[in-house]
């Protein structure tokens, strides 16, 4: 048997926890029945953590984070905690310190899933959204004059250079050459008002494209990629765009792929340590239930895998996911899958390995 793969795993809030436990149940079977190995490093990151301690990440922690393999996160928020201490604490301090530059968002509507798309099925909604995840508005470049008083300015600036950008629009046309892509990519912006950004966006993708003549290429505004997403999704393959435009097209994107229950992300380094993660927030109206849906998290894992060069072992559990939600459980939504959270854990661990 190979080394083990060091996985740090940070449950976090809610039913965060709950969901992790499902994960890492998959994994475990799966490394019964090949020849992988785990060795999971468990973190108390998160709302409880902070109210306690005042703590964040902790900086021997995020040392520690630099070394493993790959992070497993379940959820972070807690309704104790103002919105953004967690979240700028822990989710971005690691995306930027770890340099995770990619947020990978596979949109993807399983046989037997329900989507608000009135005759669309998963022939035709099947693509990737690939964001660049450590600049752009999140970058944090900005401030406030004359906060609290009535002449009060606020300015958030958009940070995008061409490293980061050429970076990003590369790993998209890399991924459209994968087996399972159509080789297209398309640049999702807005030139027509962001005009300093996306002329360095669109330079970049065009110059890059010159590097990859089999991959056909496109460019629709933002607001344009919402509407034919919905419209049409099928003329879709690999969509690139900055960190905003990611984050919002990519929840629309998991309302048409049956709901945040099965959308599973990535934050990705390359060449460094990458973070696997539900979609799905903490949920914490559901904590201790045994009702939420773990699928977008044992989803996560197979990233996971896929990631770490494990291809068979993250093909074995996607096919367990799309059979469970063809065969076994009514409905994505938490309460309604007529199995609780672990039977569903204990039923796509059985049909990965069986």
């Amino acid at each position: 048997m190979a080394n083990p793969y060091d996985i740090a795993v940070i449950p976090g809030d809610g039913t965060g926890p709950e969901v992790m436990n499902e994960g890492l149940k998959v994994l475990d079977a799966i490394a019964k029945t090949s020849g992988i190995s785990f060795n999971f490093v468990h973190y108390d990151l998160g709302g409880d953590r902070y109210l306690k301690t005042g703590e964040t990440l902790p900086g021997t922690v995020l040392e520690e984070l630099k070394r493993v393999d790959a992070i497993l996160l379940g959820a972070i928020g807690h309704p104790d905690v103002k919105p953004g201490i967690l979240e700028q604490g822990i989710l971005l301090t690691l995306r930027f310190t770890l340099d995770q530059y990619i947020n990978l968002r596979p949109v993807i509507l399983y046989p037997g899933v329900e989507t608000p798309l009135k005759d669309k099925g998963p022939d035709e909604i099947n693509f990737v959204v690939v964001r660049e995840n450590t600049e752009g508005l999140y970058a944090g470049t900005g401030g406030f004059l004359r906060k609290g008083t009535p002449n009060e300015t606020a300015v958030q600036t958009s940070v995008n250079t061409r490293m980061g950008v050429e970076r990003c629009v590369r790993f998209a046309f890399d991924y459209a050459r994968r087996p399972d892509r159509r080789k297209n990519v398309t640049l999702c912006g807005k030139t027509n008002v962001l005009t300093y950004a996306f002329d360095l966006w669109e330079r970049a993708f065009n110059e890059v494209a010159e590097d990859y003549p089999d991959v056909s290429t496109g460019y629709a505004h933002v607001d344009a990629v919402c509407m034919w997403m919905v419209k049409n999704p099928e003329w879709f393959d690999v969509i690139v765009t900055d960190n905003m435009f990611g984050d919002i097209i990519t929840d629309l994107g998991a309302m048409i792929q049956g709901g945040m229950g099965i959308a599973a992300g990535g934050n990705l380094n390359p060449e460094g340590v990458s973070m696997f993660e539900p979609i799905g927030g903490s949920a914490p109206k559901y904590t201790g239930k045994g009702v939420i849906n773990p699928l977008a998290m044992i989803s996560a894992a197979a990233m996971m895998l896929d990631h770490l060069g494990e291809r068979e072992a993250a093909t074995r559990v996607e096919d367990a996911v799309k059979r469970v939600v063809v065969k076994d459980i009514k409905s994505l939504d938490a309460g309604k899958m007529g199995l609780s959270t672990s039977q569903v854990g204990d039923r796509v661990a059985s049909l990965a390995t069986g």
